[in-house]
């Protein structure tokens, strides 16, 4: 029978070993988490989501205004209707895929940190796995530069809407003397080509446009076409983030495949040294 002393110390001994293997269970589970990967993917579901999100709200509500008060009869603007009920379609093609896209990015993540954490491992990188990295870096270069574009389409509402306001504000400026001085501010909506030059009334001037200003409509569409373009360009910028991960992470899988291929060949060249030592053994003994 061992004392209670050292049957204590036993199992306190072994309480320490498996909470020490705990820890470093956790710590190498940590260590081999894409933290680049992970920050971007979170960055692109963001800036896709403002992106489509407020779009889609902002596109609505452009309709609403143009219909009440730039294009009373519904034939003129019938194909920017079509075009922008086109263009929220689109948005929900968007959303889907840059959600499956950027966890299919996090999962090569999680691929290419372990192939390079565990090279010296059982784990071994294949050519397949190499194309694969490849292809990713190819397609999110032809995605970061599309959203470039559409950065900068998304930027015109913007701008338009902001040529409005500021109309708006020169209307209510101090320095804006008599009725007659503001009846003669005016904005042309048909100048931006939204909608046709027949379109009536077409333009909006003096207090009917500040009244215009005042909406609610003309409010949030203004503000969630500047959140959309902030997300526009939010995502931009992790595609950006997300290319010179891929581009790191597949010059590492080369190198892996290189180191891999010596190691292989070394391996080969030292067993073929041990037979030949093993047969030179063998004659020797054969002789005597």
């Amino acid at each position: 029978m061992k004392p209670a002393m050292e049957t204590a110390a036993e199992e306190n001994t072994e309480q320490s070993q498996e909470r020490k293997g705990c820890f470093e269970c956790c710590i190498k589970c940590l260590g081999g988490v894409p933290y680049a990967s992970l920050v971007a993917t979170i960055l692109c579901f963001s800036g896709v989501a403002l992106f489509c999100g407020c779009g889609h709200v902002a596109l609505a509500g452009t309709v609403a205004i143009l219909e009440q008060h730039f294009s009373t009869n519904a034939s003129d603007h019938a194909l920017l209707s079509e075009v922008i009920q086109l263009m929220q379609y689109v948005i929900y093609g968007i959303a889907s895929f840059f959600f499956l896209y950027g966890i299919i990015l996090l999962a090569e993540g999680f691929y290419t940190t372990s192939a390079v954490k565990e090279l010296h491992g059982e784990f071994k990188t294949t050519a397949c796995g190499r194309c694969i990295s490849g292809m990713f870096v190819f397609l999110t270069y032809v995605l970061g530069v599309a959203w470039l574009g559409v950065f900068g389409f998304s930027a015109v509402p913007v701008f338009m809407f902001y040529n409005i306001w500021s109309t708006c504000e020169v209307i209510k400026s101090p320095q804006t003397n008599g009725t007659a001085a503001v009846e003669q501010i005016c904005v042309d909506i048909r100048q931006y080509g939204i909608i046709p030059w027949n379109a009536f009334p077409g333009r909006m001037c003096g207090f009917a446009l500040e009244s215009i200003c005042n909406t609610n409509e003309f409010y949030m569409s203004y503000h969630l076409f500047i959140v959309a373009c902030a997300g526009a360009g939010a995502t931009v910028i992790a595609l950006i983030h997300f290319l010179m991960i891929l581009s790191s992470n597949w010059a590492y899988l080369k190198d892996a495949s290189k180191m891999q291929a010596y190691q292989d060949i070394k391996a080969k060249e030292e067993q073929e040294l041990q037979d030949i030592q093993s047969r030179s053994k063998e004659q020797l003994n054969s002789y005597t």
